[in-house]
């Protein structure tokens, strides 16, 4: 037995491994999806990373004593740190090779989460695409089996390989996550913008969300939000640690910038309408309600379109009218299902947005389903609790009236702020009473440059003349 093999034995033996965490978050409102669990080796040892360990542990048959190990520490860790019952999503990563082991399947458990105090739902098995799956046939089998015990799945390191489509396609995961390569410096590399913008694409038209690594600059970040990206980490949002930690105001503001520069939304403004403004309290119902009672009750109110099904003050599925009559249809589908809890036949993959959400993020998101939910209501949140719905018409309404405003206060020409906006940012300024700039910059023979030169050639010419003398100003008191 050589000296690496007898490292990973004493690591394993001695359960020398501890648990970080770091935020997966929401790149459009900056709220919290979840927790990636990441291992770490507590000891001196050869091994530089966890993924030189992982390596010799497939190598010396090891490999499932490591991934109980890292799963159990990492349970814990989320047990001690996180406040029970847990409500976000926890990330573990797994080798797809160990997954269908029936040892594996035994050894997670609803049974085994409950003493955790997690749900199946909030747990995310992350596949890496590094890990050639052997046995494609089993592993799908596998994957059916724990989404069908309500357990996520993530396709991890997408783009580290050349399998990662065929993947992709086989597992249809609900999120996949775009590797570190991919996301370094793409706000100077076309050719990663490209790769991004089509799975960007590619979410929307499969409803896989999408979530960026390596997230290491504001410049980055930037890029991803205006491409379209949902979900992000990396060092630019948060660190791993031990410690569950609060987003630092510092991110949180940044994203707010970006998506109001990219949306078009003014600060403070008109256009700066979150979706709280659009819900209304609409009936609810708790997960062990009979199906024959929430039939009875849609039967008895012509004009409700549905009803969310909440569990401890916070949303856990949906029933439209429309799928309780499709599910209770049929020769025996009313005499089999009537007494059975509507959670039974519920809808666990519903579209849930925070309160602060902008309706025309929120108007995007929901138009980026599938077919099949397009015209499900929205239930919006508060700090993860049932708040209220949106229907798809009053988004819609409101959308419209975004739009007509945005037409009505820009200018036509530039669809810069029109002069109703100068005049209330001005009048913030003087309110606030501290330092700020204003320019006036008159560009002579902008039309004959337009109509020689082209409308694109001349914005770009000319917006960078009017940068140039921006940067050179001083603020005035």
């Amino acid at each position: 037995m050589n000296q690496r093999q007898n490292e990973l034995n004493a690591i394993i033996q001695e359960k020398q491994i501890r648990t970080v965490f770091q935020p997966v978050i929401s790149i459009r409102d900056g709220t919290v999806l979840g927790w990636e669990a990441l291992s770490r080796i507590t000891c001196a040892s050869e091994f530089s990373n966890p993924e030189e360990l992982f390596s010799a542990a497939e190598e010396y048959s090891r490999l499932w004593g490591l991934e109980l190990l890292c799963r159990t520490k990492a349970l814990e860790s989320a047990y001690k740190f996180m406040i029970p019952p847990y409500r976000k999503k926890l990330f573990l990563n797994v080798n797809p090779n160990i997954m269908h082991d029936e040892t594996f399947k035994k050894g997670f458990t609803k049974e085994f989460l409950r003493q955790y105090k997690i749900a199946p739902q909030h747990v995310i098995f992350e596949i890496t695409e590094r890990n050639v799956v052997k046995d494609m046939l089993g592993f799908r089998s596998t994957i059916s089996h724990y989404k069908s015990q309500d357990f996520k799945i993530a396709i991890d390191d997408a783009g580290a390989g050349y399998s990662g489509l065929n993947l992709i396609s086989e597992v249809n995961p609900n999120y996949t996550k775009l590797d570190i390569k991919l996301i370094r410096d793409i706000d100077s590399d076309h050719m990663k913008k490209a790769l991004v913008k089509g799975m960007v694409e590619f979410s929307n038209a499969s409803n896989v969300k999408l979530i960026a690594e390596g997230i290491e600059t504001h410049e980055e970040l930037e890029t991803l939000i205006n491409l379209g990206v949902q979900y992000g980490q990396g060092y630019f949002i948060q660190r791993p640690d031990a410690q569950i930690k609060e987003i630092s105001r510092h991110v949180l503001q940044a994203i707010k910038d970006i998506n109001i520069q990219k949306n078009h939304i003014v600060r403070d403004g008109i256009l700066n309408t979150s979706i709280r403004h659009l819900c209304a309290k609409t009936t609810i119902v708790g997960p062990d309600e009979p199906i024959l009672q929430v039939y009875d009750m849609l039967k008895q109110r012509p004009d409700c379109f549905g009803l969310c099904v909440i569990d401890k003050d916070r949303p856990i599925g949906i029933i439209t009218k429309e799928k309780l009559a499709l599910n209770l249809s049929g020769q025996y589908g009313y005499t089999l299902k009537q007494n059975k809890p509507i959670s039974v036949i519920m809808d666990k993959d519903f579209l849930a947005v925070d309160s602060a959400t902008p309706a025309n993020i929120v108007s995007s998101m929901a138009m980026s389903r599938p077919n099949e939910n397009l015209y499900d209501f929205i239930v919006v949140t508060e700090n993860s609790e049932y708040l209220g719905t949106v229907t798809i018409k009053d988004l819609l309404k409101k959308t419209i009236e975004i739009e007509v405003s945005t037409a009505m206060h820009q200018n036509p020409l530039s669809g810069l702020p029109g002069n109703l906006m100068i005049e209330q940012e001005l009048n913030q300024a003087i309110q606030r009473r501290g330092k700020y700039s204003v320019a006036y910059l008159d560009i002579d023979n902008f039309k004959a440059y337009n109509d020689i030169y082209g409308f694109e050639n001349g914005d770009f010419f000319y917006g960078k003349q009017c940068l140039a003398h921006l940067i050179k100003m001083d603020p005035v008191e």
